[in-house]
C-alpha cells in the first residue's frame, strides 16, 4: 500500500475575476492499493496548483480521503466526455463580442439625449434625431429607437444559436452516427491510433490528443476545507442544485454560470465541457475511412492517467469528422497514459475558459 498527499487549487468558472491566492488549497492524503503513481506538480502554490506526491512522516494528521486510486475513468467522465460531440454555434461568440459595443452605444445615446438641447443649438446634431416620442403617458428619447434594437442584438443572436444547438442535439440523439472503431496504443513518447470509420456519411479529417485536470469531487473539496454541505460553499463553488436535470458542472457545484450553452434537459449533452486546466496537442491530418498514424503529443510532459476523488488526470483522443452537409462532428474517447518513470513538473498551469464556446474544444 502506498500513501500520497494531494494538493489542488482548481480554477473556478469565472477564473478571470478571481485571484488564485485568495482561494485556499485543498490538501489531503489518500491510500493506493496496487497502483503506484509517480509524483507530479502542475503550476505553483501562488497560482492554480495541482500536486501529487508521497506522504512524509510529519503529515500523518492530514485528512485521509475515502475511495481508492485508479486509472479507469469514473462514470461522470465517461458519461460527459465520451461519444459524439459538436462545437457550440459560432453566433455564441459573435453575441459575446457585441455585448460591450452595444451597451456602450446605449449608454452614449442616453448621455447625448441628456445634453442634446445644447448640441442642437450648436448644430452638432439635427433636430430630426433629437427630442422625445410620446407613447401613451410616457416620453421616450428618439435616439433610443435607433440604439435599442442594436442593444438587444446579442440576445437575438444568442437565442438563434441556442435553437441551432438544440436542433443538432436532437438530430444526434434521434439518429446517432455509427461510432468508429478506434484502437489506441499509448506510450510515454507517442500515441498510435488506428481508426476504422463505420459510417459512410462521415469523412475523417483530423485527430488530436488532449489532457487536463478534471473538477474535484464536491464532497472531497468540502471535507478538506472542513465545511459542511448546506453551509457556505467553498470559494468558486455554487450551492448544490436539486438532483434533477443537471449538467456535469452543476452536479459538482463548480460549474457556476454557463459552462456549456443551453442543452436538452432529457438528453446527454453533445457539447464538450472544458477542463479548466488543459493542454491540447496539434491536429494530425487524416483522409479516408481507415487510418493509422501517430498523434502529436502536448508540448509539456504531463503525468500519466490517474483518478481519485480530489485529483483526476484525464487523457482523451478527439477525432474530427465531416458530415455530408459540411458541418463537423467530433468523436471523443478516453485513453490510459502510463505513468512516467521520473516526477513531472509543469511550471505554469495551462488554464482555459470555463465556457465551451471560448475554449476551442
Amino acid at each position: 500500500m502506498d500513501r500520497y498527499v494531494q494538493s489542488i487549487r482548481y480554477p473556478p468558472f469565472e477564473l478571470e475575476h478571481m485571484n488564485p491566492r485568495n482561494i485556499p488549497i485543498c490538501k489531503a492524503t489518500i491510500e493506493s492499493f496496487g497502483m503506484s503513481v509517480t509524483s507530479f506538480t502542475i503550476g505553483s502554490d501562488g497560482g492554480w496548483f495541482v500536486q501529487w506526491r508521497r506522504m512524509e512522516e510529519d503529515e500523518v494528521d492530514l485528512l485521509l480521503l475515502e475511495g481508492g486510486v485508479t486509472d479507469s475513468p469514473p462514470r461522470f467522465l465517461t458519461d460527459t466526455r465520451m461519444g459524439w460531440f459538436i462545437r457550440p454555434d459560432r453566433l455564441h461568440n459573435i453575441s459575446r463580442k457585441l455585448i460591450i459595443p452595444t451597451v456602450t452605444l446605449l449608454i452614449s445615446s442616453l448621455f447625448v439625449h441628456a445634453i442634446e438641447p445644447g448640441l442642437v443649438e450648436q448644430g452638432i446634431i439635427d433636430e430630426t434625431i433629437a427630442g422625445s416620442i410620446s407613447i401613451g403617458p410616457l416620453d421616450y428619447p428618439r435616439l433610443l429607437f435607433y440604439t435599442f434594437p442594436m442593444f438587444i442584438l446579442p440576445l437575438v443572436f444568442r437565442t438563434i444559436a441556442n435553437f441551432r444547438d438544440f436542433n443538432r442535439q436532437k438530430e444526434i440523439s434521434v439518429r446517432p452516427y455509427e461510432p468508429p472503431e478506434v484502437r489506441v496504443n499509448s506510450t510515454r513518447g507517442a500515441i498510435d491510433i488506428e481508426v476504422e470509420n463505420n459510417d459512410t456519411s462521415l469523412q475523417l479529417i483530423r485527430s488530436r490528443v488532449q489532457v487536463g485536470v478534471a473538477m474535484p469531487e464536491r464532497s472531497s473539496v468540502l471535507a478538506t476545507l472542513k465545511r459542511n454541505e448546506g453551509g457556505q460553499p467553498a470559494p468558486g463553488m455554487s450551492t448544490r442544485l436539486p438532483e434533477k436535470r443537471l449538467t456535469s458542472g452543476d452536479e459538482t457545484g463548480t460549474g457556476v454560470g454557463e459552462s456549456i450553452p443551453m442543452q436538452l434537459s432529457s438528453k446527454k449533452s453533445v457539447i464538450l465541457e472544458p477542463l479548466r486546466i488543459m493542454e491540447k496537442g496539434d491536429w494530425t491530418e487524416s483522409t479516408g475511412s481507415e487510418a493509422e498514424y501517430s498523434l502529436k503529443m502536448p508540448s509539456e510532459q504531463w503525468p500519466g492517467t490517474v483518478y481519485s476523488s480530489l485529483i483526476a488526470i484525464h487523457w482523451e483522443v478527439v477525432l474530427e469528422f465531416l458530415e455530408r452537409n459540411g458541418r463537423r462532428i467530433y468523436w471523443v474517447l478516453p485513453i490510459i497514459m502510463p505513468q512516467s518513470k521520473e516526477p513531472t513538473r509543469i511550471l505554469r498551469a495551462p488554464v482555459i475558459s470555463g465556457r465551451a464556446e471560448l475554449s476551442d474544444l
